[in-house]
């Protein structure tokens, strides 16, 4: 590991004075469960490693008036499940379930978790994350890249396993930078994007902002879901995953919000699944249309044409589970 500078902001404001504009300089670390093993395979090489977990503000959970939540960045994941604040949103308590190690979650924070970097094992051995990276997938093992967005250089998958919850709930970040002052709200579905070059990041942050709350809004009348297709039942990535967001009025569904994991460099926001249900009644039948509808469009590489299979049926299921009814999954 490269020598580096350490720093413990007690604000907000301060965190941010201590970070660079210039391109992995700095590196904000929170519950270090992704950084520090970048750190030691010398992936990522900062100069400073700027500590969060000493701002208070950034470990609050603030439940608001109108149902909504606001999360600190730094709030811890066990410390969410163990809070009674996630009763509107299962589709995010799903997910962190879904990481299944206590460890990670006890040490994990939310914002660390939507910030994690590519799993890509060409990009974790040091080939960088796009051009070398995107050859070596071409040409090696690609079994768990994606299968959608990947004709051009970035063929990983986003790694975070709540991001599809939060982008189905349509939930907000605020980004804090590069003035101490300025900050604003950003989707999370427009938090990420899918880097054209090496030295971009999976995100939008510039490299001197900082992300400091996770905003739900008001979930009370939305039937949510998260479902992820896993090798078994330990810590592991999932193979594929789904969240659903689904207001239901009559029996039939209103409006609908699908959204994969898994399967692309950003959570992936399907629009035909969504047109697949809306208008329907939720049933085994009108599910799993929307499954098949929502990987109409995906183009597998040699080795995960079985991801199309597991992206269909979690869909498929996250709809089910969403709506209340038997998902036969196990």
């Amino acid at each position: 590991m490269k020598a580096f500078e350490y720093a413990a902001p007690r604000s907000e404001a301060e965190a941010v004075s201590l970070l660079s504009a210039e391109p992995g300089k700095t590196e904000v670390l929170a519950g270090g469960t992704d950084l520090v093993g970048l750190m030691k395979k010398m992936i990522v090489t900062p100069d400073r490693v700027v500590n969060i977990m000493e701002v208070p503000s950034m470990r609050a959970i603030n439940p608001q008036a109108d149902g909504g939540l606001v999360i600190g960045a730094a709030a811890t994941l066990d410390t969410l499940l163990e809070s009674n604040y996630l009763g509107d949103f299962p589709a995010v308590t799903q997910a962190i379930r879904g990481i299944n190690s206590m460890q990670l979650q006890a040490q994990g924070t939310l914002g660390g978790e939507l910030c994690q970097r590519p799993r890509c094992w060409f990009f974790r051995d040091g080939h960088g994350l796009l051009n070398e990276a995107s050859r070596m997938t071409d040409e090696g093992d690609n079994r768990f890249h994606a299968i959608f967005d990947n004709d051009g250089p970035a063929k990983y998958v986003s790694s975070s396993r709540i991001a599809p919850a939060l982008v189905a709930l349509g939930a907000e970040v605020r980004v804090l930078g590069p003035a101490e002052d300025e900050e604003k709200l950003v989707g999370v579905e427009e938090f990420f994007h899918t880097p054209q070059h090496d030295g971009q990041r999976e995100t939008a942050l510039l490299p001197n902002q900082l992300l400091t709350h996770i905003v739900l809004p008001p979930a009370r009348g939305v039937a949510n879901a998260t479902y992820e297709v896993r090798h078994g039942e330990g810590p592991d990535y999932p193979l594929a995953a789904a969240a659903a967001a689904l207001v239901i009025e009559g029996g039939r569904v209103r409006e609908a919000r699908i959204v994969l994991g898994q399967v692309a460099p950003t959570p992936w926001v399907s629009t035909e699944a969504a047109h697949a249900i809306v208008g329907r009644a939720v049933n085994e039948e009108t599910a799993t249309a929307a499954g098949e509808a929502a990987v109409d469009a995906a183009r597998p590489l040699s080795n995960n044409h079985y991801k199309v299979q597991l992206a269909k049926v979690a869909v498929k299921r996250a709809i089910l589970l969403a709506a209340g009814l038997e998902t036969g999954g196990f």
